[in-house]
């Protein structure tokens, strides 16, 4: 059977709240039981104390007279005496009784049939060896309940025990007091138990709400409908969970988006250079074309042939990267000579646009370890890019300095630059900042991706920077390798 959270939440909360009310209950009837039993205990003791010495004191008056006439001749004054001794205790009764524990006397407390038999022998010969008893018992079918009983010996000089009297306090007021501890525990754990169930409903409810809005909102994009947000209410970890949700629900919009993005540019990269090959090579072989015109042509399709290939390189990169196969070949090798090769490569659009280019560098040589066709192909990206995106006139800069025991590599032009908005994202998969297709018409957005996975692979660093309609520079760092450190290295 399914059952829910806040259902466990509840079920759990209330096992524990009532689990410990039982273990509470237990803990105060047991100390509350103890303390009347000291009280009684202490009040019995007092009272059997007086009445003991009492009675010895009127007893040792009439010294020769049988203890059984004593009693039958004073039972008035006797008996208004213990009364008064008993009078604030209804509970506790005293009775006298001879040396073979035949019961002389009651105090006006007790009713005439409280008491049934004569007092056990094995209780008479305790005391008749001068002890003080404490019981707590019927006295062997004496009493019909439970009793709290103190008995002291009453003596004639020197030794002779001639009777016995004995306080007896009834357990039933200890039974009460429990009652009335354990009813007053029970209605108050009811009560508490039933306000934190009403605090726990609300607090798991806000707990819990949030969630099943993340899990409506999970499976709306299980379905591919990334518009689903959840509403942020609080400070607390609930909250930042689910601000953490909205941030992830808008990076995989912002993914989704990019995907389509991504796959419309595929689709067109590729439809687009294989129509131009198509139909040209359809008008070489139907004889449309004239011979003269055919070198031209090809030219065309060399040229669209070259652009399908670095597709598909990209598309391979990014298969072997997302699968782990990518292998890097770590050598030394000279990156101010490799960045002068790359701008010589891009001499006639640099012409085309009449570039003013600025290149510095701490050396003239500076030596980089790293995987040097991986480092060629970034760079040559980025040099692309800040060519093609680089306004008429503008300057294009590359500069390569020593920090920290680093280079850092840094290609910077003029131009519109990326909007603020899409700085955050210009590394991800199917970023492509000309979204409108007019200066990128050859790009898929996969350079920058491919550019950021190698450069973290050689655990460096890359970053974009930029003032929208104005420039944009990348960097990214290399490990150094100085001069005299290179014939050291093994490879």
């Amino acid at each position: 059977m399914f059952r829910s959270v806040f259902t466990k939440y509840i079920t759990a909360f209330m096992l524990i709240i009532l689990i410990s009310f039982m273990v509470l209950t237990l803990i105060i009837t047991s100390i509350v039981n103890e303390y009347a039993i000291d009280v009684k205990e202490s009040v019995v003791s007092r009272t059997a104390d007086a009445a003991g010495n009492f009675l010895r004191t009127e007893y040792a008056k009439h010294p020769q007279e049988d203890f059984s006439d004593f009693i039958t001749n004073n039972r008035t004054d006797i008996q208004s005496v213990l009364t008064m001794l008993v009078q604030y205790n209804e509970d506790t009764n005293i009775l006298i009784t001879d040396s073979d524990g035949n019961i002389l006397l009651l105090d006006s407390h007790t009713p005439a049939d409280y008491v049934k038999g004569s007092i056990p022998m094995h209780v008479m010969t305790s005391l008749s060896g001068g002890q003080v008893l404490t019981l707590l018992n019927t006295m062997g079918g004496v009493f019909e309940k439970p009793h709290l009983i103190r008995a002291l010996p009453i003596t004639r000089e020197p030794t002779e025990m001639v009777g016995g009297i004995f306080i007896c306090s009834s357990s039933s007021s200890l039974n009460e007091l429990l009652d009335v501890v354990i009813k007053t525990v029970i209605m108050s754990s009811l009560w508490v138990m039933l306000a934190a169930l009403v605090a726990v409903y609300f607090i798991s409810e806000r707990i819990i709400g949030p969630l099943k809005s993340m899990s409506k909102a999970a499976k709306n994009f299980a379905s591919g409908k990334f518009d689903s947000r959840i509403t942020v209410t609080g400070r607390d970890e609930v909250a930042e969970l689910a601000t953490a949700f909205n941030k992830m629900a808008e990076s995989l919009a912002n993914l989704e988006n990019m995907r389509r993005s991504f796959l419309a540019n595929v689709s067109h990269d590729l439809r687009t250079p294989m129509t131009t090959i198509s139909g040209f090579i359809d008008g070489i072989l139907d004889g449309a074309i004239p011979p003269e015109k055919q070198d031209y042509y090809l030219n065309i399709i060399a040229t669209e042939v070259r652009r399908l290939s670095r597709l598909v390189s990209q598309l391979l990169d990014i298969s072997r990267i997302q699968a782990g196969e990518r292998r890097f070949s770590m050598v030394v090798f000279d990156i101010c000579e490799m960045t002068r090769q790359i701008l010589i490569s891009f001499e006639s659009q640099i012409d085309e646009k009449g570039l003013n280019v600025e290149f510095n560098s701490d050396n003239d040589s500076m030596f980089a370890f790293a995987d040097r066709d991986a480092i060629h192909q970034i760079l040559y990206n980025l040099c692309d890019n800040a060519v093609k995106f680089s306004r008429e006139k503008g300057t294009l800069r590359i500069s390569i300095r020593e920090r920290e025991k680093k280079i850092h590599v840094s290609v910077y032009n003029e131009g519109m630059g990326i909007p603020p908005e899409d700085l955050p994202m210009v590394f991800d998969r199917f970023y492509k900042s000309d979204k409108s297709r007019g200066l990128d018409k050859a790009g898929v957005g996969l350079g920058l991706y491919i550019a950021k996975t190698i450069i973290d692979a050689h655990g460096e660093e890359i970053v974009v920077r930029s003032t929208y309609g104005e420039f944009c520079e990348f960097e990214f760092t290399l490990q150094h390798m100085h001069t005299k450190n290179i014939t050291a290295i093994t490879f």
